[in-house]
């Protein structure tokens, strides 16, 4: 099948669709502690969904891994890894600044990184980027998504400055603007690894493809991979903080326990703590389940989008990025995050997310030069 530029767009939307939307299903979660419901919800992105995928759309999965340099499988899972430390924080981030505002913020920063990086480290930058009209459509389209995520991030500043704090924390419970700011810039340089790991797995790719699977369908066999050294991160991470906060019980128990969680006193002369509030474990486990698998599908689409971009595939990165804010977007607008605020800054917001749909086009532009022109 030959390379279909404008196609790979769609998919890219479509994966801005999951990504956008994949913390909805977190806000139905009750009485759990943030650890536990993101490492459920982890477990069916990291492990489930991706091995599951991959088992089911490509060729001997096994064998392909197993006969991939050690080297290649290291790197892909070092790059997870520090993805992992950045998805972290982007969690963080959400939770502090919201969806539109959090995600605004942290993917500015890896958009910047995860797009120029591997060109330039392959040594590609000058040569196959900026010494060609498709390479230069494409940068122009990364500038003007750069610029889009600028205005949305000014709209989200513009509504942190005119919302009072009990209006924030109507749609974002625990709204802090300054550690939110830290934690999404570090979040962002660190997420960009994502990408790089996705750049180091090109050998499995060309294996899988050897053993007979699809083009299209070449990318899943390295989310397994990559998504793995992920899941290690958060996996330790979280259960830090469920020996640090005693909430491990949650896993298994539908009765939350308040004075473990250290909501209550436990003096003697203490006032007897209310009853233990318990969690609905089928509808959390489910949610989890559901935010986990919208998450992925973020990636599956992700790969497919990138099958159809051939050598400027590292564009991928900006469509991605640019369908995300938009989409999330979309959901603040939805979930009332902007209530409350001026038509100025709706016109930010608006403007924001019209120059994110037109750096896409000219993106996917570019890479329709490329495909048609030597």
């Amino acid at each position: 099948m030959s390379a279909n530029p404008f196609l790979g767009v769609v998919f890219h939307w479509l994966g801005g669709l999951a990504a956008g939307s994949f913390y909805v299903p977190y806000r139905a979660v009750r009485n759990w502690a943030w650890e536990t419901y993101w490492l459920v919800g982890g477990v069916f992105s990291w492990i489930v969904a991706p091995w599951a995928l991959a088992l089911a759309m490509t060729c001997d999965l096994p064998s392909v891994l197993s006969q991939t340099p050690r080297a290649c499988l290291l790197k892909a899972y070092f790059c997870g890894v520090m993805w992992g430390v950045g998805g972290l924080t982007f969690g963080l981030t959400m939770r502090y600044l919201g969806m539109s505002l959090g995600m605004a913020v942290a993917l500015g920063y890896c958009t910047a990184f995860g797009t120029l990086v591997p060109p330039i480290y392959r040594g590609e930058f000058v040569s196959h980027v900026w010494q060609t009209a498709s390479g230069r459509t494409i940068l122009i389209g990364v500038a003007v998504c750069l610029a889009g995520i600028a205005l949305s991030g000014v709209a989200g500043t513009s509504k942190e400055h005119e919302l009072e704090d009990a209006q924030k924390k109507l749609t974002v419970r625990e709204f802090n603007f300054k550690k939110g700011l830290w934690m999404g810039t570090f979040s962002g340089v660190m997420s960009s690894f994502f990408s790089f790991g996705l750049a180091a797995g090109d050998p499995i790719k060309e294996l899988t493809i050897a053993h007979g699977t699809r083009a299209i369908w070449q990318g899943l066999p390295v989310l397994v991979v990559v998504l793995f050294g992920g899941f290690t991160t958060n996996f330790f991470w979280c259960l830090l903080l469920n020996l640090k906060n005693r909430t491990g019980y949650q896993y298994f128990s539908a009765t939350r326990r308040p004075a473990a969680d250290g909501e209550f006193p436990t003096a003697p002369s203490a006032p007897r703590p209310p009853s233990p509030v318990a969690a609905p474990m089928l509808r959390n486990y489910a949610f989890c389940a559901l935010a986990g698998g919208a998450w992925y599908f973020q990636f599956f689409f992700y790969t497919m989008g990138e099958s159809q971009m051939e050598r400027y595939k590292f564009s991928s990165w900006t469509i991605h990025m640019a369908s995300v804010i938009i989409f999330s977007s979309l959901w603040g607008i939805g979930l009332c995050e902007w209530k409350g605020t001026s038509s100025r800054t709706k016109r930010f917001l608006a403007a924001g997310l019209t120059t994110l749909i037109f750096s896409t086009m000219i993106v996917g532009y570019g890479n329709y030069l490329g495909a048609t022109k030597p």
